[in-house]
């Protein structure tokens, strides 16, 4: 009879088992359908909309705003990503456990959790206002890399620490410091999960409207045969205002809605927008992959 028991509890516990896994199948199949229905629709809408000279570099194209969307997007991981990095592995190799580690992940949280728009006008105060300068990529940058730092923060922390413990005393018992530890055995082991925290970001910076209405500005005047970095017209030149793809649909849709193109304009833009943050994310993973199969001596 007890056997009987057990076996009933145990084909109870299986068959909840099979129902949870069905409904995590589920939900997952569930919303894998609604972001490839959506991906398609925009990038079809996108590319229905295509008229000769959209992707030109000029007034009539997008092209500039398409620089300047990965020109600024590449500056905000130059900032963000050595320091997200850096305060990971503080706080998960440095930090004792305390007051102050709690205050610090308190803070990262609270930093995650701030409306872009709030960082724009924080960004439009102390990087435009205070510093006397015109709106500007480098400023745009600088506020994207603060809605930036804290996945990265908390990604490389999390990947750190979920590695055994014997990679760090395995290297150490070998003579290696903590550092070089680090370094050379920790960061390598776990670049694919640091690199996912910086994927995220950068689909942030990719995606931002908000934060940069106040830092990089709404207009962009570009001479691509102008390479002196500090003129105005130089497309490298950090300092310059500079509109990217998500603020010229944002313009597109509401004070640009008088040219008559504003809404081809608009929706090629978008598909072009969504393409590009699927070839990063697929360009990221590729590299990730390629450096975990280095680590692990395959081919």
């Amino acid at each position: 009879m007890k056997a009987n028991k057990t076996a009933g509890n145990i084909a109870r516990a299986h068959a909840g088992d099979r129902l949870m896994t069905a409904l995590l199948y589920l939900c997952g199949g569930f919303f894998l359908v609604l972001l490839i229905g959506l991906a398609g629709y925009i990038i079809y809408n996108g590319l229905k909309s295509y008229y000769p000279g959209i992707l030109s570099f000029d007034a009539s194209g997008i092209g500039n705003q398409l620089f300047n969307t990965i020109y600024l997007v590449f500056l905000s991981l130059l900032i963000s990503a050595p320091i997200g990095i850096m305060a990971g592995i503080y706080m998960a190799e440095y930090a004792k456990p305390g007051k102050m580690l709690s205050f610090l992940r308190t803070s990262i949280e609270s930093l995650s959790s701030l409306p872009s728009i709030v960082v724009g006008l924080f960004g439009y105060l102390i990087f435009i206002l205070m510093t006397g300068m015109k709106w500007n990529l480098f400023a745009g940058a600088l506020a994207v890399s603060i809605l930036s730092l804290p996945s990265i923060t908390t990604t490389t922390e999390d990947a750190l620490r979920s590695l055994p413990k014997g990679y760090m005393e395995g290297s150490m018992g070998l003579g290696a410091t903590k550092r070089q530890t680090i370094k050379q055995v920790l960061l390598p082991a776990c670049v694919s999960r640091i690199m996912t925290g910086i994927l995220l970001a950068a689909g942030r910076g990719f995606g931002e409207a908000a934060a940069l209405l106040y830092t990089s500005g709404q207009s962009t005047n570009l001479n691509w045969s102008d390479w002196n970095l500090t003129s105005s017209t130089c497309p490298l030149n950090p300092f310059r205002p500079g509109e990217t793809l998500a603020l010229h649909i944002w313009v597109m849709r509401t004070d640009g809605s008088l040219n008559p193109n504003s809404t081809n304009i608009a929706n090629f833009s978008s598909a072009v927008l969504v393409i590009l943050i699927l070839v990063f994310s697929i360009t990221v993973r590729a590299i990730s992959a390629h450096q975990e199969k280095k680590m692990g001596g395959l081919k």
